[in-house]
């Protein structure tokens, strides 16, 4: 969200024209990277005088894919989409363009500091970039590079001038969010080390304006305990946590290249919510994954209840080029699809439960639109009178479906 902002913010001082359109790619499925050109396509045909940009990890991985689509007009790949210059048209000379991705490659810091989210109401604040891990089916390495960190200092600016521009939410993002503070200098670890529950605990104290925090995607088997006593000390940090969990089974988990097992998994949700009793936790998860038989994604299946999982991000397998998953031996895309629809219908109705549950409750809901917001917990709540955008409204939940809360605005 940070770059797409940034991107249009580019264009716009660019004096780029409404006829130009940047698509910025997604390398984490296979189907993610054949709707982008299909994208492209689509476009191109209803509107055939559109320049067309494209950039992120999809171009950035496999440049050579869409230079050779007679759609588009210019590749970028991710470095260069945060290059200014890149946008102006403006004449550099290459050795200065490759010092400039060099400076951007190996610290977050050169990132320019963003005023405004067009047509948001929460703000969103990278803080890390890449990841050390290198998961045997994920191509995000060799997209993003390694984890660097974004100085606590740039952070602290970034969000104080958000506040001060009337946003009441934050998201802090990251590719590693945990990873946070590993590659920071002496002078910016100070006494000691600096993760991402430091980093918390920094923002909170010292941007009073920032009334809502919430966390990206977090690893269970880097979660620290410094977070987790935020966690429990201040509800500016909202009660929604998202795991990076990936499958429920340990052989699988162990294929995948991940550093956490099952048990681990139930210990991290197990704490959060004693912790925070009131917390709503999310995951993403893999189905069919080479080699996994129905034993194996049955442990997933019944994961999503021992955790209690609400609000699930699920992915079929699929097989990216270079990495160590697509050599493993594949399960049957029928298979695939089929574990997958089983596990949606597992996660629709934990969900459904879950929000038939608060029927009654009370939440604090932070508008979107004049008649939608989210609560604390992230879920979608759904007004009978408009609200003003941006504005965090107390209401009384009177009913519910399977994927909304509804309610009324109390005085």
């Amino acid at each position: 969200m940070f770059e797409s902002e940034l991107m249009r913010q580019y264009a716009t001082a660019a004096s780029l024209s409404e006829a130009t359109i940047i698509v910025n790619t997604c390398a984490v499925t296979n189907e993610a990277e054949r709707q982008a050109r299909q994208a492209i396509r689509r476009l191109k045909r209803a509107q055939p005088e559109v320049r067309i940009i494209v950039t992120g990890c999809a171009a950035h991985l496999q440049p050579e894919r869409f230079t050779a689509m007679p759609e588009v007009d210019m590749v970028l790949d991710n470095t260069e989409k945060l290059l200014a210059a890149n946008w102006m048209g403006d004449k550099i000379r290459s050795d200065q363009r490759e010092k400039q991705k060099k400076d951007l490659y190996n610290c977050c810091s050169a990132e320019p500091l963003l005023a405004a989210f067009t047509e948001r109401t929460r703000a969103f604040l990278p803080v890390q970039q890449g990841c050390n891990h290198h998961c045997t089916f994920c191509t995000i390495p060799f997209a993003r590079g390694p984890s660097r960190s974004r100085p606590p200092t740039q952070v602290v600016a970034q969000a104080s001038a958000l506040a001060a521009a009337g946003y009441r939410e934050f998201v802090l993002t990251g590719i590693d969010l945990t990873a946070y503070g590993l590659d920071l200098s002496v002078e910016d670890q100070q006494t000691r080390p600096y993760g991402v529950g430091r980093l918390v605990e920094r923002l909170l104290r010292e941007v009073p304006g920032l009334e809502r925090l919430r966390l990206s995607s977090l690893d269970p088997a880097e979660i620290e305990e410094e977070l987790l006593t935020i966690f429990l000390a201040d509800r500016r940090l909202m009660p929604h946590m998202h795991l990076s969990i990936q499958a429920g089974d340990d052989m699988i988990l162990k294929r995948m290249g991940r550093r956490h097992g099952r048990a681990d998994v139930i210990h991290v949700a197990r704490r959060l919510r004693t912790v925070r009793p009131d917390v709503t936790l999310g995951a993403d998860l893999i189905v069919g994954f080479p080699t996994e038989t129905e034993e194996m994604f049955a442990h997933t299946l019944h994961l999503v209840e021992e955790c209690g999982l609400t609000h699930l991000h699920i992915f079929p397998f699929s097989a990216r080029p270079g990495t160590a998953a697509a050599r493993m031996p594949a399960v049957a895309s029928a298979v695939v699809r089929e574990r997958a629809a089983r596990l949606r219908a597992v996660a629709a109705e934990s969900l459904a439960c879950f929000l038939a549950c608060r029927v009654g409750s009370v939440a604090n809901v932070l508008l979107e639109k004049p008649h939608f917001g989210y609560s604390e917990d992230y879920l979608p709540v759904r007004l009978s009178f408009a609200g003003r955008p941006g504005k965090i409204v107390r209401v009384r939940i009177t009913t519910a479906n399977k994927t909304s809360l509804y309610g009324e605005i109390l005085p």
